[in-house]
């Protein structure tokens, strides 16, 4: 089934700017904004992250403050301290053999630094792989990773697969089902994750008293190392 995908991808694979590279650096950005936020979303923000600091050295010598700046906007904020992080023992130690040893780095986007910044024969599985997968019941080889990511994305979806648009439909066992819908995520409007960010919006612009913020946000910031605490003053970390 692999020769068929890896057609389809040719004519009608996305062009992002981070399959253009095999700087590992660039790529565990892309991977890091990319969960839970939209391919769209991302492109401008990669691309600015990048200008601003284009390798480890570079985001591994701002300060904290800076970066979780940088990162408004995209959502779930620890991701940029994680990326930070990683970004400061890279630069002292180099790339680990073991990716899964930096901050914020697990099993999925270590095998994907492996796959498109080292060129290790590993597939990096993800939702939309699993899925295609699955639904076929064919192991795909790593050379079809990035095709299998957009028939994820764009063909075989969760709920309601384009089967006649598929380029594997001719040999799915699964063609022409439908399937349940997956559970939604909790809504982000009233949320406690709007108030966090709502809050640490306010922190990024400058210093804050706790009597000017939500007391219970302030307290989740601080224990994902998002702000520092004085006393009664509440900023971003130095």
């Amino acid at each position: 089934m692999e020769e068929p995908i890896l057609a389809w991808f040719s004519q009608n694979g996305r062009d992002l700017p981070w399959r253009r590279t095999r700087d590992p650096y660039a790529i565990l950005v892309s991977e890091v904004m990319l969960q839970q936020t939209q391919v769209e979303r991302v492109i401008p923000r990669w691309e600015r992250w990048l200008a601003r600091w284009p390798d480890v050295r570079a985001l591994a010598a701002e300060t904290p403050a800076e970066v979780i700046r940088e990162w408004q906007g995209l959502g779930y904020n620890r991701r940029a301290i994680n990326l930070h992080r990683t970004a400061q023992q890279v630069a002292a130690e180099g790339w680990p053999v073991d990716l899964t040893r930096l901050p914020g780095v697990g099993a999925y986007t270590a095998s994907a630094l492996r796959a498109f910044a080292w060129g290790d024969d590993v597939l990096p599985v993800d939702t939309n792989i699993a899925r295609v997968q699955e639904r076929t019941r064919h192991s795909f080889s790593p050379r079809c990773a990035q095709a299998l990511f957009d028939l994820g994305r764009e063909i075989c979806i969760a709920r309601v697969p384009r089967c006649g648009s598929c380029p594997l439909a001719f040999a799915c066992p699964s063609r022409g089902l439908r399937y349940e819908p997956l559970r939604k995520q909790s809504r982000f409007e009233g949320s406690f994750r709007q108030r966090r960010a709502a809050t640490l919006r306010l922190v990024a612009e400058r210093e804050r008293t706790r009597s000017e913020l939500d007391d219970e946000a302030v307290a989740a910031l601080y224990r994902d190392g998002l702000v520092e605490v004085h006393g009664e003053l509440v900023r971003l970390p130095a």
